[in-house]
């Protein structure tokens, strides 16, 4: 309980310190959305130049107080879910923009790296408990090759094969533009046939890793003693490799597969952009084109909050698989 009080309060200390820099960075930066709201619609004609303090006004911007009391009032508003509103979607919240991408970058990219990580945990155990054989030899080697191309050249090339050449499936957008938005079985169906090629992107760009990482704890976890005392009484070759073996071989991926999921709700821009798929990357990138610092701001804050949650999953779940990690902490 000690230890889980204290890695409660340096969570709570580092999401502190998120929404400080979140607050202070994009204040340090010349302008602000009024001033790019007036510029983009100046160069149409479209505003007259007074419009300049109603903008300020609505997007919060018309006050004198000093910055520390403007700090608190932000953190009062993120209390209460204020988040702004988004210059590229005025006058939408900026709250309801990213529950509208995040909800597609949550699916899409929740799927593929519970599907990678799995795919690559089980051939490394695999691999691992048949070394030498042809299968430890090649999905190594392939593997690896296939993570080291360039995420967006990964992606180009599953869009020109899969979409443009064999015409098999999508490359852009999320779904079916023709269908409204919904959980009809039309709409659901045509989501999941959109994201199939994103989805091999990331499964493909990213198996590599937990395969490596499995395979070699796999093989220093299968020299220990607890294990040749278990093959020693004659258990089940299964039983050994599955309940002795790849229980502690995969704890170096634990905290790596909670980071994976901290990281799912910015970690796939490229994809996004390469099959401009509706999701958070997406949104983020049309947040900095359009210079939309609340929606930025909004984004980044999301991504702290996501990779926070993550870590302190890890911690979680690393300690009630590792009873060593209680012991040493209790102590």
């Amino acid at each position: 309980m000690r230890h889980l009080l204290r890695r409660i309060l340096f969570y709570l200390v580092a999401l502190w310190a998120s929404v400080t820099l979140n607050f202070f960075i994009p204040r340090l930066a010349p302008g602000n959305p009024a001033e790019a709201m007036m510029l983009r619609f100046e160069r149409q004609g479209h505003l007259a130049p007074e419009t300049e303090k109603a903008l300020q006004a609505a997007f919060g911007l018309n006050t004198t107080d000093p910055l520390y009391v403007q700090y608190f009032k932000y953190l009062g508003d993120l209390l209460q879910g204020r988040l702004g509103t988004s210059l590229t979607n005025y006058p939408t919240p900026v709250k309801d923009v990213i529950a509208q991408g995040i909800q597609w970058t949550l699916v899409l990219g929740g799927i593929a790296v519970i599907v990678s990580f799995i795919l690559g945990c089980l051939l490394g155990i695999i691999m691992a408990w048949k070394r030498g054989s042809f299968l430890d030899t090649f999905l190594a080697p392939a593997t690896t090759f296939l993570s080291s191309i360039p995420y967006f050249w990964l992606a180009l090339i599953i869009v020109y094969i899969f979409g443009y050449t064999l015409g098999w499936f999508p490359f852009s957008d999320g779904f079916d533009t023709a269908l409204d938005i919904g959980w009809s079985p039309d709409f659901i169906f045509s989501a999941l046939y959109h994201g199939i090629l994103p989805a091999l992107t990331i499964v493909l760009s990213s198996v590599s890793g937990w395969l490596l990482v499995m395979r070699n704890s796999m093989i220093t976890t299968l020299s220990e003693d607890y294990v040749l005392m278990a093959n020693a009484k004659g258990l089940a070759p299964r039983r050994v490799m599955f309940s002795y073996a790849a229980r502690n071989a995969i704890l170096p991926n634990v905290a790596g597969f909670a980071l994976s999921l901290g990281t799912i709700v910015g970690g796939q821009l490229l994809t996004e952009i390469v099959f401009s798929y509706p999701g958070i990357g997406y949104t983020l990138l049309q947040a900095v084109q359009g210079q939309d610092y609340a929606l930025i701001q909004g984004i980044f804050l999301i991504i702290a909050l996501a990779i926070l949650a993550a870590n302190f999953l890890a911690d979680l779940v690393y300690t009630l698989l590792d009873p060593r990690v209680r012991q040493e902490r209790s102590a």
